[in-house]
């Protein structure tokens, strides 16, 4: 690609690095919203429970900050995974058996990465914005 003039972090790398930054946040989103919904089915048909109770102490007990640190979690966790997965993709050399061993190598890395990051968030939030006690 650079022999063709063609700038291979603009060309590959930026597109894979925002459609997983994307991805990664609708589906956050989706997950939540599913959680939610499903744990309401659970509660009031299963359960015996009844809707304006699920909702207040789900209420109670999850706050919006609360979503919109998942929700920026998950756009970190994405960018994570792209930025390790395209560099492993970009110095892949040896064939078949080298793209074998990036993959490895990138899933490893991001695994171990997303891991440390997500101690280190989850420590933040909770010194920056800590439980109220009910």
């Amino acid at each position: 690609m650079k022999v063709m003039g063609v700038n291979p972090i603009e060309r590959l790398i930026s597109p894979r690095l925002l459609a997983t930054m994307v991805v990664s946040f609708l589906l956050c989103g989706f997950v939540c919203f599913v959680g939610f919904i499903t744990g309401y089915v659970f509660n009031v048909y299963f359960q015996g429970g009844t809707p304006g109770s699920y909702t207040g102490t789900f209420a109670s007990f999850a706050t919006t900050a609360d979503l919109m640190f998942a929700l920026a979690k998950a756009v970190i966790f994405g960018a994570i995974v792209a930025i390790v997965a395209c560099d492993r993709g970009l110095s892949t050399k040896g064939g078949p058996a080298g793209v074998a061993n990036s993959v490895n190598a990138a899933v490893v890395n991001s695994v171990l990465l997303l891991f440390t990051v997500n101690v280190i968030l989850t420590q933040l939030f909770a010194i920056l914005f800590p439980a109220k006690v009910v």
